[in-house]
């Protein structure tokens, strides 16, 4: 099973042919690259997530990151994987030429982030949130923030964050008092973070903060929030870095992605933090959210992996493992034939499947949303730049919580796959189990994403971007109506269609009456009942990419993938798409248990 974690002739297929790279390739921000460049990229990152990362994976799990005598301890690998991976232009790949950066379409950038995540899941944050707190100090900040911290971070030297979270805030942000004090040389900081991912760590020479604060006298609640550059180390007079008061006091021991540290971190434990703001005063958040939905399509990305990574570890046993004896036509089995491989087993198939569904149709999603955003930003047309911001808005709430949710069930359908044995730390699945919680909980919970679907994206602009989505799946649909064989998962996607109409009418209802309580109680069913239907779209439309592969005869991938795409969706369309109609009934059901008083509920 060496290396044994991605599919990689799926990932290309689905990059290249089914989400049509090209498209973003002839954009003129990327004429100088092609499609055999890009290839020439990611065989070199996969060939590097074969050797520096993947073979740490298990390791890292095992001498896991911590606190002591005041800072974290990590794996050696972390450095030299940033190192490295500054070295390859994995943080700098979306950054322009101008500041030595490699000016990559964001789909490459995810697919190539994809492949490490699936190798080992615990490294790329610490690139990825570097990566983040560059992309908002470029985009935001002045040109002297710019020349001092922008080069150190891009060669992957310095390591960057995002502080957002307090004790006493968690997701509302509304409630940080984290503050900001004018001094002659910046602003002083006082206050303190908390599950600040790569916060700190030991031999990394500087880390860059991008925290969230409020300037002394600024407006209550998000509109008096501020955003500024906190380095661990700042400049001393002479020129060398010296302290500047960021205190790690702690780190948080997780279940899983324990290699990945995350830490409590206090800026101005002894009254000498400073910080510099970026942009204007009280924008902080809307900086901060201009760039959620690259981190919310980051997060389902690694879901994605992880999903990807354990469905081809439990796939390698299955095809390994010899367990019981088929059944012969009597309903009995011969106990004289030899144990049969336990993938010979329907439901062990199921399981399998039900895995191959989840991760490649969550691929499928990620990669779809990364070339909306993309073209949001690049396409020559400016009305196509609006319609693929929509389309990204409706898009991402889902692509966080798709992958981050049926992910953990596809996971442990993994671990069921291997019996026994799964539930074993002899075994991998184990760890993609513990490490894959996280993901639905990281860049806002799923009931925070499904507040945002339901109650911000469906009605946004008088429903605007969702008859953007629906004209997309109408035209797939149209497509896929080309080949008579797809013709009955056609009319099961339009069938769902419809209903989603009969199930927004009737929440609708409430928000329009002002119970808006009412309208988003069942937000989170909502959440799968449509995230459900956009990956059933996403999978009718590999398939008629697949169909359309044999109608021409191409060789590009042998006839057995592209025959394993078309069964993979037919699996989705009888196991998966009729979860819809049950989620119907419950949106559609008039009582509202969930908005009794709690002494009524829990007495």
């Amino acid at each position: 099973m060496a290396n044994q974690y991605l599919d990689i002739d799926t990932l290309k297929f689905l990059l290249y042919e089914v989400h049509d790279l090209q498209k973003v390739l002839v954009q003129s921000r990327f004429k100088d690259y092609d499609q055999e460049s890009i290839e020439l990229f990611l065989n070199a990152v996969k060939e590097f997530s074969d050797r520096e990362m993947f073979p740490f994976f298990r390791e890292m799990d095992e001498q896991p990151a911590h606190f002591k005598d005041g800072e974290i301890v990590v794996h050696p690998q972390v450095l030299k994987y940033m190192k490295k991976g500054g070295e390859m232009g994995l943080v700098s790949s979306l950054f322009d030429y101008e500041i030595g950066g490699m000016q990559l379409p964001g789909m490459v950038v995810t697919a190539s982030a994809y492949i490490q995540e699936t190798a080992n899941n615990h490294l790329p944050g610490y690139l990825g949130l570097t990566l983040g707190a560059a992309e908002l100090i470029v985009k935001f900040a002045n040109k002297e923030i710019n020349d001092k911290f922008i080069a150190k971070m891009l060669s992957g030297e310095w390591g960057g964050t995002m502080c957002l979270t307090e004790p006493q805030a968690g997701s509302s942000l509304s409630d940080i008092v984290t503050s900001a004090e004018p001094v002659a040389d910046g602003f002083k900081i006082s206050g303190q973070k908390i599950f600040i991912s790569g916060g700190d760590y030991q031999g990394v020479e500087n880390v860059v903060h991008l925290v969230l604060a409020r300037i002394k006298g600024a407006p209550a609640g998000t509109k008096g929030i501020s955003l500024f550059v906190v380095p661990k180390k700042r400049w001393a007079a002479n020129g060398e870095l010296t302290s500047n008061d960021v205190t790690t006091f702690a780190d948080f021991q997780k279940m899983g992605q324990k290699g990945y540290c995350t830490t409590h971190l206090f800026f101005g434990h002894h009254e000498d933090c400073r910080g510099w703001l970026v942009g204007e005063p009280n924008l902080g958040l809307k900086y901060m959210f201009m760039m959620m939905n690259g981190a919310r399509i980051a997060v389902g990305r690694g879901a994605a992996a992880i999903t990807m990574a354990a469905y081809q570890a439990s796939l390698s046993y299955a095809k390994e493992r010899p367990q019981g004896r088929r059944l012969t036509n009597t309903g009995r089995k011969d106990v004289e034939q030899e144990q049969t491989l336990i993938i010979n087993h329907p439901d062990v198939k199921r399981m399998l499947l039900f895995q191959k569904v989840v991760a490649e149709g969550s691929l499928s999603l990620i990669l779809l949303s990364s070339k909306y955003h993309d073209l949001s930003h690049t396409h020559s047309d400016p009305d196509e730049r609006e319609r693929y911001s929509q389309l990204l808005e409706v898009l991402t709430p889902i692509a966080k919580t798709y992958p981050s949710e049926l992910g953990l069930l596809s996971v442990s359908n993994g671990v069921q796959v291997l019996g026994g044995y799964g539930f074993c730390s002899d075994y991998i699945l184990q760890q993609y189990f513990r490490d894959i919680r996280i993901f639905s909980i990281y860049e806002g919970t799923t009931g925070i994403q499904s507040l945002d679907l339901l109650g911000r994206k469906m009605s946004m602009n008088n429903g605007k971007a969702l008859l953007l989505l629906l004209a997309e799946i109408r035209k797939s649909i149209k497509e896929a109506s080309e080949y008579n064989d797809l013709m009955p998962y056609v009319e099961k996607l339009g069938a769902a269609l419809k209903l989603t109409q009969e199930v927004l009418q009737f929440l609708m209802e409430f928000a329009k009456k002002g119970e808006y309580e009412r309208f988003l109680s069942d937000a989170t069913v909502f959440m799968e009942f449509f995230g459900n239907i956009v990956v059933g779209w996403l999978w009718l439309d590999i398939a008629a990419n697949a169909q359309k592969a044999l109608a021409s005869g191409s060789t590009e991938y042998s006839s057995a993938f592209y025959n394993s795409k078309i069964h993979a969706m037919k699996f989705y369309y009888k196991y998966e798409i009729p979860k819809t109609r049950a989620l119907a009934e419950v949106l559609m059901d008039k009582q509202a248990l969930t908005m009794t008083e709690e002494d009524e509920l829990f007495g």
